[in-house]
């Protein structure tokens, strides 16, 4: 009987087997994460999980029983010693197991600060697993000064929450405002606003020196010189795909494990989806990080492990809470020229990216409706006049009927 094995047990390798038996798969498949805990949803690690608003179990994806009933057998809490391609095993430990197919969904780690400067001192956290979050979350007492490193999504969403629980927060980032690398300049001014208002405080173009502290993180030392008193750090510095299992199995590797429009790698036998997946897209190679990737991707592939043969065309949506403020994102804003600025109601905003006349992505800030059409107007390839979309009075959603 066939056996597909799927390492990695996030969101892409919990829907990955999930579609393989949607789409009546028959054979043994296996799904092997290193975190001893079943697979569980991410985003709200950082938010709903660590304001104590969601208990641990309502982060699983599926039911223990699901995996039971579907016949899918899940090898938790375990850590691949090898791949051996010419043989078509892995192994764990002392045991062996042969593969037909293998998948590799293994995600991403995040960055962590330099034990040069401190990075290994107790007091100095990430957030990426449930493991992260629950070592760092009493740390979260009123009162407390805690230090961010890193002003994108994930530094602005620990941020948040660190100030609704009675934390004082400084924030600093190194690139001249936040959210260089991922959003336009009026996007970070919104966002630098909002936090301002909730009493952040935002240091931009300023790094991390030194953390001092001898058994324990007490401070810092700036790339300016000055020295501060900090009770615990946050380091929101990105991550780095998993790609080592990869790279040590000799696949080829490019911005994480390259994979060609189908989701195979350069071993046919291998397919590779989600945070740790690069894919070619308009002439270029990305990687996504996002759920919505990993879902769509990670069941693009197991479509083609029974023989579909379908490219993946991504439609890139992303999401983050902070505050009271949802913010949505539709599309990818590489090579944009131009940003039109809507305004709505209160704290409502879109701010809309064009090349030339193409529209590549919206920002909606508390808008769900321009998100939803932006995202619609995208994924249909219509390019509505950039002043159509500056004036206030336009009906957003006649747009969609042009």
């Amino acid at each position: 009987m066939s056996h597909i094995i799927v390492i990695g047990a996030g969101q892409a390798g919990a829907s990955l087997t999930a579609k393989l038996r949607a789409e009546g798969y028959d054979g043994d498949i296996t799904l092997i994460g290193q975190e001893s805990v079943l697979p569980y949803q991410r985003p709200p690690l950082s938010k709903a999980y660590l304001l104590g608003e969601m208990d641990a179990e309502r982060l699983y994806l599926r039911p223990e029983q699901f995996y039971a009933d579907q016949k899918i057998n899940l090898r938790l809490g375990q850590t691949i010693d090898h791949i051996d391609r010419q043989s078509q095993i892995i192994r764990i430990g002392n045991d062996i197991l042969k593969y037909d197919q293998l998948a590799l969904t293994t995600g991403a780690s995040p960055r962590r600060l330099p034990s040069a400067i401190g990075g290994d001192l107790p007091g100095v956290h990430v957030v990426r697993t449930l493991a992260d979050v629950d070592q760092m979350a009493a740390e979260f007492s009123p009162g407390k000064h805690v230090l961010i490193v890193g002003g994108g999504y994930i530094g602005l969403e620990a941020a948040a929450v660190a100030t609704k629980l009675g934390v004082k927060v400084t924030l600093i980032e190194m690139a001249d405002r936040i959210l260089q690398r991922v959003a336009a300049p009026e996007t970070s001014d919104y966002f630098r606003a909002l936090h301002a208002a909730h009493g952040v405080e935002i240091l931009e173009g300023l790094g991390l020196q030194q953390l001092t502290g001898q058994h324990r993180v007490t401070g810092a030392i700036l790339t300016d010189g000055t020295k501060h008193t900090f009770d615990f750090v946050i380091a929101g510095v990105g991550v780095a795909p998993e790609d080592t299992l990869a790279k040590s199995a000799g696949l080829d590797i490019g911005n994480g494990v390259k994979t060609n429009a189908f989701g195979q790698t350069s071993d046919p036998l291998i397919w590779a989806a989600g945070d740790c997946a690069s894919f070619p897209w308009k002439g270029e190679r990305i990687r996504l990080e996002s759920v919505q990737n990993a879902i769509d991707q990670a069941e693009l592939v197991a479509r083609n492990m029974l023989g579909a043969g379908e490219e993946y065309y991504p439609q890139p949506w992303f999401w983050s809470d902070q505050y009271d403020v949802k913010l949505q994102i539709a599309g990818l804003n590489t090579g944009y020229d131009r940003v039109v600025r809507r305004r709505g109601d209160n704290q409502a905003a879109s701010h809309w990216y064009f090349a030339g006349q193409t529209l590549l992505a919206v920002d909606a800030m508390n808008d769900p409706r321009a998100y939803m059409v932006g995202k619609r107007l995208i994924e249909a390839g219509k390019n509505p006049d950039p002043s159509i979309i500056a004036d206030p009075t336009t009906d957003l959603k006649a747009l969609l009927q042009k």
